[in-house]
C-alpha cells in the first residue's frame, strides 16, 4: 500500500502495470518458448550486517540473485502472469546476457504498453493498494523542486 502525505503541484505520477495482462496478450509461440525460461534476477545491495552498528564509511556492494521462472502462476489466483522487470532481470539461466537481451528488451518494452497500465495521479490521502507478484509500479520522477512524502505499509501474508 502507498498513501500520500505530501504531493507536487504537478508531476510525480506513479504507473502501475498488469503482469496478467502482460502474459495474456503474448502470442502462443512466444508463451511456449518463456515457459521453458527461468530468469535470473540481480541486485547490489550493502554488504553489511542489519544487527551491527550502521558503518561510518559507505558499505562495499555484493550482488544477490535469484531465479524465477519467467511465466509464474500466482498462488491465489492460479492465472499465469509474466515475471520479468527491466531493473532486476539480467539474463535467462543457460544463456548470457548478450543472448538474453533481444528476448529481455521485447518483454521489457510488452509488459509496459499503455493498455497494461494505469497511471495514478496523487493527493494529498490517495492511497493504493497493489499485489508485488502481479504488478511492476514505476515512479515518475518529474517534479524537481518539490516534495513528494509517501508512506509505504507491506502487508505479509
Amino acid at each position: 500500500m502507498l498513501y500520500a502525505i505530501e504531493t507536487p503541484p504537478k508531476g510525480g505520477d506513479t504507473l502501475f502495470a498488469n503482469m496478467y495482462l502482460a502474459y495474456e496478450e503474448l502470442s502462443a509461440g512466444m508463451k511456449e518458448i518463456l515457459e521453458r525460461l527461468v530468469a535470473i534476477h540481480e541486485t547490489a545491495v550493502p554488504d553489511v550486517d542489519p544487527y551491527k552498528e550502521t558503518p561510518a564509511e559507505p558499505a562495499p556492494l555484493i550482488n544477490k540473485q535469484g531465479e524465477h521462472p519467467v511465466i509464474c502462476v500466482h498462488p491465489e489466483t492460479g492465472r499465469k502472469l509474466l515475471y520479468v522487470n527491466k531493473t532486476y532481470t539480467t539474463r535467462f539461466k543457460g544463456l548470457t546476457e548478450e543472448e538474453s537481451r533481444p528476448i529481455l528488451d521485447y518483454l521489457f518494452q510488452h509488459a509496459t504498453k499503455a493498455e497494461f497500465t494505469a497511471r495514478i495521479h496523487w493527493a494529498p490521502g490517495t492511497l493504493t493498494f497493489w499485489d508485488n507478484r502481479c504488478t511492476q509500479h514505476l515512479p515518475i520522477n518529474d517534479y524537481h523542486g518539490f516534495r513528494r512524502e509517501m508512506y509505504r505499509i507491506t502487508i505479509e501474508s
